[in-house]
């Protein structure tokens, strides 16, 4: 049986069978910002370092142009890539499911209803613990894989951690 919009209905009445894809509304810690730029940098930086090196033994111009070019996608990237993805990285827990919505260039929207949940980790790299900050990763039972929401405070991961593993532990489902 298919209803007008061309879907399938699912024969579970579960509340996981109604959550729709919506705008999250919170926002990650500011500091995301400042990680995202000392990783950036850190790439950029060791590819400057290497062009320049070869510069000082193959004088080409050409070589120089692309040495150039990456100077100015560098300086692009640290000043508005963080900037943007900022503004674009959202991320809601509801009782229902786990909302996240990130990329600049590709916009990637995710809902995950919480009977789907499998697991829920926390990870720290050592700039995100200098910074304190964390990644929370939602690991689901579909094949799109997991949903990422970076640059938590730490301890707001730690809080919806904790949340989400009530909530899993107490939604009725298999998460398969």
């Amino acid at each position: 049986m298919r209803n007008t919009a061309g879907v399938t209905p699912s024969t579970d009445t579960a509340p996981a069978a109604r959550v729709r894809l919506r705008p999250p509304t919170n926002q990650v810690h500011p500091r995301a910002k400042t990680w995202w730029r000392l990783q950036s940098a850190a790439v950029y930086g060791v590819l400057l370092l290497a062009g320049i090196v070869v510069l000082l033994f193959v004088q080409e111009t050409w070589l120089v142009a692309i040495v150039v070019a990456l100077a100015v996608i560098t300086v692009a990237d640290l000043v508005f890539l963080p900037r943007l993805r900022y503004a674009r990285h959202r991320w809601e827990a509801t009782d229902q499911a786990v909302y996240v919505r990130d990329g600049v260039v590709v916009e990637d929207w995710r809902v995950a209803p919480l009977s789907r949940v499998q697991t829920v980790d926390t990870e720290r790299g050592p700039l995100q613990q200098w910074l304190g900050l964390s990644t929370v990763t939602i690991t689901t039972a579909s094949t799109a894989g997991s949903l990422k929401i970076h640059g938590l405070e730490k301890e707001a991961a730690a809080d919806l951690v904790d949340r989400l593993t009530a909530a899993t532990e107490a939604t009725p489902g298999d998460a398969t």
